[in-house]
């Protein structure tokens, strides 16, 4: 199983988009690491970045968008409503997949002394990394905030860091990092702008004041809405769940004679804590998760783990897997280009036409998705055929089966995408104007996916033992080659034509 954490740091900056898309850019200069999310709230003067990847490649993203924060944010010309301490204030790791807690906390460990030793930033360890007991809440380690720590950290040995020396750095302040269960940033508005109402509600519920187990919560004001907030961060939602905060929030607030106006999810949320709330409101009896239709789906992979299998030291998917995508993305692109086209007045002559190619292409488009998977399939079947014993006397049979199965596999991408350059025709030459650069992307990756797939015809005709098959495979296979050739240069003179006309956009 491939080694999988999640990573999301906060930084002390909500307002400034250029500044977070910097940060951002550092976290995705390294390789292995995928983006999931990027949240920013002004109020709050903060922005939440989620994003997963392999143990190592996620410590040195966090690395440098750290370092890139303690370049762009002064705490001392901060001001927002959500605590902090630092320009990064927190950065947690979350285990998902083969990855333990007791990892995490190495990894925090590991990012915490180098963000102290390389960049003169003191950092403390918090949750499941924490060192001291009271260090296992982060709001103990926020006390003060930045202005409160940045004199007591120096004179009160309770508050010195787990590493770095006792001294915030001037603008950048100090950073918290540790490890720990998926959280749920969960907020709550409320019909009112009395601030109290907002605070004296967070204190019934957090656990600190003998509220609920695993909730941390704040009250406050949000004037972009014109109202106020519960703040709740939701440590377990298996063992305090989202609508049991909600139902005592809701209760609360009536005790006021308020209401509560509307509720947010901020990042990114695990599906079983929004399955477990619709159970408990629809009064499901007996429901099982099996029931939901996605969960009966054939199983399919991200594109997050697609694309890191590609580059893995597995065998699948490989060439002939990322040619049927090349040939979904190719599709999906022309049908884009539809979309584009469709309602336009100055392409009312063509609406008929464009909506039958878009429903055409949506076929072809699910195709390339499923053939995706059915070249991985064969091609494991082939290795599975190759080491069946060698005394097995359906041997040499089940490895000459398989291989017809992984030649057809990637002949009928070649097929299927000579078709849907066909078709790309009156698009190229019909299409919205301003999206006919889509176009030509589009019948290049179709034109890939049968390059591509050309290639995997080509290795696995080697072992094939009937010569006359072998001779039609191959000379079907150079066939669509060559028209696929010819079409793709029609194409292109169409589009690169349509390209020295275009005028600019209104």
């Amino acid at each position: 199983m491939r080694k999988i954490v999640e990573c999301v740091p906060n930084f002390s900056e909500g307002k400034r988009k250029e500044v977070v898309d910097q940060i951002v850019s550092a976290i995705l200069s390294v390789p292995n690491v995928f983006l999931l999310d990027v949240e920013m709230n002004p109020d709050h003067n903060r922005s939440v970045i989620t994003f997963i990847g392999e143990p190592e490649a996620c410590v040195e993203a966090a690395f440098r968008a750290t370092k890139k924060a303690a370049e762009l944010i002064d705490l001392n010309k901060h001001k927002g409503e959500h605590p902090r301490i630092g320009a990064t204030d927190v950065i947690p790791f979350v285990p998902i997949s083969g990855v333990t807690m007791e990892e995490c906390v190495e990894l925090a460990k590991k990012l915490g002394k180098r963000i102290a030793d390389e960049l003169q930033i003191p950092v403390y360890l918090y949750e499941q990394a924490a060192t001291r007991p009271e260090r296992v809440d982060l709001a103990n380690i926020r006390k003060g905030e930045f202005e409160g720590l940045k004199e007591e950290i120096e004179k009160n040995p309770e508050r010195a860091p787990d590493f770095g020396l006792p001294k915030v750095h001037p603008t950048a302040g100090a950073t918290v990092v540790g490890a720990r269960f998926p959280l749920i940033a969960y907020n709550i508005n409320l019909n009112t702008k009395d601030l109290n109402i907002a605070k004296n509600i967070a204190k019934a519920i957090r656990f600190k004041d003998g509220g609920l187990r695993y909730v941390k919560a704040l009250g406050f004001e949000i004037k972009e809405k014109d109202c106020v907030q519960v703040s709740i961060n939701m440590t377990n939602y298996l063992q305090t769940p989202l609508y049991r905060v909600f139902e005592m929030v809701k209760r609360e607030a009536e005790r006021y004679g308020v209401m509560v106006r509307e509720s947010e999810i901020v990042g990114l949320v695990p599906l079983k804590a929004l399955i477990d709330t619709a159970v408990y409101y629809l009064q499901l009896d007996s429901f099982k998760e099996n029931q939901i239709l996605e969960m009966r789906l054939p199983e399919t992979k991200s594109l997050v783990s697609f694309l890191s299998d590609v580059a893995s030291e597995k065998p699948t998917p490989g060439g002939g897997a990322v040619s049927a995508l090349a040939g979904n993305l190719g599709t999906s692109l022309l049908i884009m280009v539809c979309n584009l086209t469709i309602g336009k007045k100055a392409y009312s002559a063509y609406e008929e036409k464009m909506k039958e190619l878009r429903n055409t292409l949506d076929v072809y488009a699910q195709r390339f998705y499923n053939l995706i998977q059915l070249d991985c399939d064969a091609f494991n079947k082939v290795m599975d055929a190759f080491k069946l014993p060698k005394e097995d006397k359906e041997r040499e049979n089940k490895i000459q089966e398989a291989l017809k199965n992984a030649i057809n596999v990637p002949m009928e991408i070649m097929e299927k995408s000579l078709e849907v350059l066909k078709l790309s025709f009156f698009i190229a030459e019909f299409g919205n104007k301003n999206a006919i650069s889509d176009c030509g992307v589009g019948i290049n990756l179709l034109y890939s996916a049968i390059k591509g797939a050309y290639y995997n015809v080509l290795i696995n005709l080697l072992p094939l033992k009937d010569e006359k098959e072998k001779k039609t495979l191959k000379e079907n296979s150079e066939k669509i080659l060559k028209e696929s050739e010819k079409l793709l240069k029609e194409l292109e003179e169409k589009i690169f034509q349509r390209l020295s006309k275009k005028k600019k956009r209104p």
